[in-house]
């Protein structure tokens, strides 16, 4: 823990459990900031409301103070004794927080959890949502017409049934993995929907840039060339300064007939509620993804807990785009089942051994930035950014000996990268919206030359000048987290410890299926084992009331 990381003013309780880690000086501030105008001052019922802040900066609803001492983690490389913090004894911290003032204002308590007011009524919004489009009166359907259009276009007979259910119900989701079929099976779905209603008003939208733009390639491939995918935060109407709020709301809507979201395993219990108070009724909304991916970084795991409880879920389990190998340990990885995991990597380029040589991951990471620089010095930005996708090393972690900061440093030594900070051939990542430029967080470029001396950024939609860019970073390797929404020729995937916090079913499963017919594994066996025993477990009660009807 480094200094910077202390509140020096806090005490007791709050700064021991600032001090190891489990509290950050966020959760710190804004627990003893809301206790004062409460008017509370129990030490017990301080360290609750720090817990529930802290809750969604990790990715839970809530907090349950009923199995927090069990359950919390800090992200150190270090071993950490949290057992002997001084937590309450549950029946009394239940009871003292029961009869708190701060139930009165900025949090709720249901049963042993403990929510932020703002996380409780959107999850129970989003249900409610839900369940109103689920349960609405089934749309007119032409049945002529839509069992020729199935016939005539689908003969998987798992992507059949998805796109019937879509054409049939006010809601549905599509699921799977990559590879399955899911961008095809929405352009064939999007096709049957027109045939039904021609003048249709179709929205396609995907939490990140390059999701939206692959979607769009895929309508464009399907003939649907005047359907473009946006951001959801393009539909919604992004209003700058606002976080949370958009222009589409309940009381504006959307207009569209049928809004259709990619990636949907992306989203977050915040955007979802957004996103479902905006659709109109009578509208289709259609969700897709796959729900064995890393989900939202912020609070959430809204498309796993719809597709645990929901009917209108249909699941495609047929791999058509890449290497049967890497599909295969996904599956294992996906099943829990370790043994067969360590199996599968067998198949594939496995480094089990962080001593051994690098040359696999070396080789590859070279030939990519060769092959990137001499198109970038040609000023063929296309060629640049095809060559940049064909390789990409994903780290759990952003900094430490696992992390990006290293492994982008050794990668520039490998490569003999450098020489300014727009050097040609210098590979970008950006890290903020920039709705101006029309740059997204994830967006990837390429640093080209257009004449001597001179140099742009160029991006899949736009060259802009760097100096303009205010958010970027170089992108020789990046977060698993980063990496969801894209895919490669030839991944590498490095894994940290088996003690990190983050190491989990979903981030082994999420980095391998980036790569499409070459995977590279740098990661110890105790590694590989831990992440697949450890799926992600996030607080979030959102299945449940999906599940009770008129809850």
């Amino acid at each position: 823990m480094t200094e910077a990381r202390i509140v020096t003013r806090a005490d007791g309780v709050l700064r021991e459990f600032n001090e190891i880690g489990v509290l950050a000086p966020a959760d710190v501030h804004v627990a003893r900031r809301l206790t004062a105008l409460a008017g509370e001052t129990d030490s017990a019922v301080l360290l609750a409301l720090a817990l529930a802040v802290r809750a969604p900066r990790l990715g839970h609803v809530y907090v349950d103070l009923a199995t927090i001492r069990d359950t919390a983690t800090v992200d150190s490389d270090e071993p950490v004794d949290l057992s002997a913090l001084p937590w309450p004894e549950t029946g009394e911290w239940l009871a003292k927080v029961a009869a708190s003032p701060v139930l009165e204002g900025p949090l709720r308590l249901e049963g042993s959890s403990l929510y932020l007011d703002r996380y409780w009524r959107e999850e129970r919004q989003v249900a409610a949502d839900l369940r109103a489009l689920a349960e609405a009166d089934a749309p007119p359907v032409d049945e002529a017409t839509l069992s020729a259009g199935i016939a005539e276009r689908l003969s998987d007979p798992r992507q059949a049934l998805a796109a019937e259910t879509a054409v049939r119900r006010r809601f549905a989701v599509v699921a799977g993995g990559p590879g399955t079929g899911k961008t095809t099976t929405v352009a064939h779905i999007v096709a049957l929907l027109l045939e039904q209603q021609p003048n249709a008003l179709i929205a396609l939208a995907a939490p990140t840039a390059v999701a939206a733009a692959r979607l769009t390639d895929a309508m464009r491939e399907a003939g649907l060339h005047d359907i473009e995918a946006r951001t959801l935060h393009r539909l919604l109407g992004w209003r700058p300064g606002a976080h949370s709020r958009f222009r589409h709301d309940r009381g504006n809507r959307l207009p569209h007939d049928v809004v259709i979201v990619d990636e949907t395993s992306m989203v977050s219990l915040s955007l979802m509620a957004r996103l479902v108070e905006a659709v109109r009724p009578g509208a289709r909304l259609i969700l897709v993804g796959d729900p064995g991916q890393l989900t939202s970084i912020e609070a959430g795991a809204v498309l796993g807990d719809i597709a645990a409880v929901s009917d209108a879920v249909v699941v495609l389990d047929e791999v058509y785009r890449y290497d049967e190998r890497i599909g295969r340990l996904a599956a294992a990885i996906r099943e829990g089942d370790a043994d067969a995991t360590v199996e599968a990597l067998a198949a594939v380029t496995w480094i089990d051994d962080l001593e051994a040589s690098l040359d696999p991951v070396r080789e590859r990471a070279a030939a990519t930035a060769r092959a990137v620089t001499a198109a970038a010095e040609a000023g063929d930005g296309a060629r640049a950014l095809a060559e940049l996708g064909r390789f990409r090393l994903l780290c759990a972690h952003r900094r430490g000996p696992y992390g990006v900061s290293g492994w982008t440093a050794r990668i520039e030594e490998w490569t003999g990268a450098g020489g300014g900070d727009w050097y040609v051939g210098r590979p970008l990542l950006v890290t903020e919206n920039d709705y101006w430029l029309q740059l997204f967080n994830g967006d990837t470029g390429v640093v080209i030359t257009t004449a001597p001396g001179e140099v742009v950024a160029a991006f899949e939609r736009v060259e802009v000048s760097p100096t303009r860019l205010a958010a970027v970073e170089t992108v020789y390797a990046m977060t698993v987290h980063k990496a969801q929404g894209s895919q490669f020729e030839t991944a590498a995937v490095v894994l940290p410890d088996p003690s990190s916090p983050i190491l989990t079913r979903e981030l082994l499963y999420t980095a391998v299926t980036r790569a499409r017919t070459e995977l590279i594994v740098v990661a110890t066996e105790e590694a590989i084992r831990a992440a697949v025993g450890r799926p992600v477990a996030r607080a979030t009660g959102l299945r449940g009331l999906l599940g009770q009807p008129g809850a």
